[in-house]
């Protein structure tokens, strides 16, 4: 995995859209194939704090229409004219505007998760000599049943702050 920050983005999504689905199906019942466009147009059209603007607008640099204003006619569908078009064009002219504003707030964002993660972080250190216990990264074959540690291990030698050379107890 070359990027795992991109995988935590797309776990945070998936567990948005489940939720949304589990809601949805325990409120309506049915089958999920049949919710999902709903659930992913709500996820599309909701505004996202990490960018301020909504995922259809950063793709379709404009808002929808939602499929209730077309039935209902809203105030911007009844009143929608040929100069709506001179309009979206002086609007495309603020796209860049618009892109740079979303960068932005991402920006202001990470640093806030960055300073929230580091507030909860109890940084480490150990000492050459003590015993330690080895985390296990999750790998295919791990079941989420076993033990998520193993050894003891003894530190023999530290490289960095959080760097260390480990040794079990057959000097392995």
């Amino acid at each position: 995995m070359a990027y795992p920050q991109r995988n935590g983005q797309t776990e945070v999504t998936n567990q948005e859209i489940l939720k949304d689905l589990r809601a949805r199906l325990d409120h309506a019942g049915g089958n999920w194939v049949n919710v999902l466009p709903n659930v992913l147009w709500a996820l599309h059209m909701t505004l996202k704090e990490a960018t301020g603007i909504t995922l259809f607008h950063l793709v379709y640099r404009c808002e929808a229409v939602v499929p209730m204003e077309v039935r209902v006619e809203s105030d911007r569908v009844q009143l929608y004219d040929e100069r709506n078009a001179e309009r979206r064009l002086m609007k495309l002219d603020l796209v860049d505007e618009m892109w740079d504003k979303a960068t932005v707030w991402l920006m202001a964002y990470r640093q806030r998760m960055k300073q929230n993660y580091n507030q909860r972080v109890i940084p480490r250190s150990f000492q050459v000599g003590v015993l330690v216990w080895k985390r296990i990264k999750s790998v295919n074959d791990i079941t989420k049943l076993k033990a998520p540690c193993v050894g003891p291990y003894k530190v023999v030698q530290k490289f960095r702050s959080r760097a260390y050379y480990l040794e079990d107890e057959d000097g392995r």
